[in-house]
Order: C-alpha cells, then sequence, then structure tokens
C-alpha cells in the first residue's frame, strides 16, 4: 500500500505514462484527497472538424483518475470508467481535478471535473479503481 510521499515522486512514476505525457499532460498538484493535471492545446490535440478530439478529454481525465488513484493505493488499476462530454472547450488550456468519493477495501470512486481556463465545464469522468494487493 505504498503511496507517493511528494508532487515529484508522483511526477517521476507517472513519466513512465507515456501517452499521456507525450500528450502533453502533466501533474500539477495531488494529496491523498485530490488530483489536478493539465493539458496545453495545439494542433496536435484537434480532431477533423477543428475542435478538440474527445480522446484528449478522455485521456487528461484517465490520467487525472490515475494520479489519484495511485496516490490511495498503488498499485490501483481502472475497471469501469464513464465520460459525459459537457461543452467544447474554449480556451487553450484543459485542467482536471480528481476527487475521491469513496476509497474502499478493493476499490475507489473517483470523480473528475474538467473545465478550460476560462471556468467552462467540459467533461464529468467518473472511475472504478481495483485495487491490487500483493497477498503480503
Amino acid at each position: 500500500m505504498a503511496r507517493f510521499t511528494d508532487l515529484e515522486e508522483t511526477r517521476k512514476y507517472f513519466s513512465n505514462d507515456r501517452f499521456a505525457t507525450d500528450n502533453g499532460m502533466v501533474i500539477d498538484d495531488v494529496s491523498e484527497e485530490y488530483a489536478v493535471c493539465s493539458v496545453v492545446l495545439g494542433p496536435g490535440h484537434k480532431n477533423a472538424n477543428g475542435g478538440i478530439m474527445g480522446g484528449v478529454i478522455f485521456t487528461l481525465s484517465d490520467f487525472a483518475f490515475a494520479v489519484l488513484a495511485n496516490s490511495i493505493h498503488l498499485p490501483t488499476v481502472a475497471q469501469q470508467v464513464s465520460v459525459n462530454f459537457l461543452s467544447a472547450p474554449k480556451g487553450e488550456k484543459l485542467i482536471a481535478k480528481a476527487t475521491c468519493r469513496r476509497s474502499g477495501h478493493s476499490s475507489t470512486v473517483i470523480n473528475v471535473d474538467v473545465s478550460d481556463e476560462t471556468g467552462r465545464d467540459i467533461a464529468q469522468f467518473v472511475g472504478t479503481g481495483f485495487k491490487i494487493y500483493s497477498g503480503k
């Protein structure tokens, strides 16, 4: 049931999350109660219609979920997730704030609210994480 000791240790661990980090996602803040991740949007995040690809929003949400879930219990993997897209981003940056709704013996439920830097609500993500135990 190891946890990270600080923000830098968390960032170092998640530097191996190559899909998120290679797409510009960063960890801004983390504690046992919440995690905040963000991405500065660029041309590589756009879909064929010129909007931000839904996968970018999902990936940022999933990244914030993973950071918080694994800060609560390491390792934790996603068991079930859902996302509701609320509006298109108008700003240049997306911010995802993950908060723990419930942390039980074998699972954790985490809500992630995604907004842009203008304060516009972009998505709501809910994830259930399964806590893996080594059997020791």
